[in-house]
């Protein structure tokens, strides 16, 4: 597997050579938010704004009317619970073009509940004219810009940093309301989100040594969100649908499927894996993922009960993962 570092750092620079309307804000996180590269190859585009969150949003909206395009950077968790009334009123009310990206979503970071940004697509997906995209891979961080951008409106961007996988093409980035298709399968449709996709890829090859065909999505598109087909692939399906995620089962993409099966009439079962209504502690976010079953183990025990047998499948019966370290070059600090 291909490992890089700092993909949003250097693509970001890249990225907005020709774009001198683009603007990074940064809540006295910078390094941490990969913008370090940014601020030094545009220091007249750098804004630090200071541990103030509220003021940053507020600033943005102002910055948004004047025809600028602020690129907000943060740990998810403080967009979201520190500044939610700016958003909704000098950012989404007004519909304007605000890019907010969210670093350490869910359990990524040991930082426990005041870090952890465990319910974060359910608050923002309930406001109006908000776009809502998150990456599961380099690919997708590399491409995540382009989409942000293409998007008339304020957008919020669950994204990675530090060491990351590539698991899709160069070729194939990420696009604005379009689901990858992993695998193909008739005994159950899996659909994952962020880092849990990779967990997904590992359970499907597990599953299909052993005769269970999965059908795989990898979501990157969580609003909007209209996917008739993958209702009508559910109820063809033989077990129903499984949701793996890195977010509470209450608001994120368990229930955004939940809302579609009903919409279009799916008789089929949803089983929803994700944090199971409770807040989490601070821990490594592999030991995080064991914990909370939502990593590839989970998901294969999951598939188990569902099917009714037992395959006697273990960790290292799987295909290898990497795991960062804690620290590191591409990484200074642990939160």
């Amino acid at each position: 597997m291909e490992i890089l570092k700092n993909v949003h750092a250097k693509n970001i620079v890249e990225w907005a050579k020709d774009k001198p309307n683009t603007f990074l804000l940064s809540a006295d996180l910078t390094s941490s938010v990969e913008a370090h590269l940014f601020r030094d190859a545009y220091p007249d585009r750098f804004l630090s704004m200071g541990i103030a969150e509220q003021n940053m949003l507020a600033f943005a909206g102002g910055m948004a009317r004047e025809g600028l395009i602020p690129m907000v950077h943060t740990f998810a968790v403080f967009i979201y619970r520190r500044a939610y009334d700016q958003i909704s009123m000098s950012v989404a009310y007004p519909n304007l073009p605000v890019k907010m990206f969210g670093f350490l979503p869910g359990v990524m970071t040991p930082g426990g509940a005041t870090h952890q940004a465990i319910e974060d697509i359910s608050v923002m997906r309930s406001l109006p004219n908000m776009t809502i995209i998150e990456c599961g891979d380099a690919t997708d961080v590399e491409s995540c810009l382009d989409v942000a951008y293409s998007v008339d409106g304020p957008v919020y961007v669950r994204v990675l940093r530090g060491e990351i996988p590539r698991l899709f093409s160069k070729n194939d980035p990420m696009v604005l309301g379009k689901i990858r298709t992993l695998h193909e399968g008739d005994d159950l449709v899996l659909l994952t989100s962020g880092i849990c996709t990779e967990e997904g890829m590992r359970a499907v090859s597990a599953m299909e040594d052993h005769g269970i065909n999965i059908q795989h999505y990898h979501v990157s598109t969580l609003k909007p969100f209209d996917h008739p087909e993958i209702v009508e692939k559910i109820e063809k399906s033989k077990y129903g649908c499984i949701v793996l995620e890195n977010h509470s089962i209450i608001g994120g993409l368990g229930t955004i499927i939940a809302e579609q099966m009903a919409k279009y009439g799916c008789s089929k079962k949803l089983y929803k894996m994700g944090l199971n209504d409770v807040f989490v502690h601070g821990a490594s976010y592999r030991y995080l993922m064991r914990e909370n079953d939502i990593d590839a183990m989970a998901l294969v025990a999951k598939i188990e009960s569902i099917v009714g047998q037992h395959f006697g499948i273990r960790e290292e019966d799987l295909e290898e993962t990497y795991t960062p370290a804690d620290l590191s070059d591409a990484k200074p600090e642990a939160l």
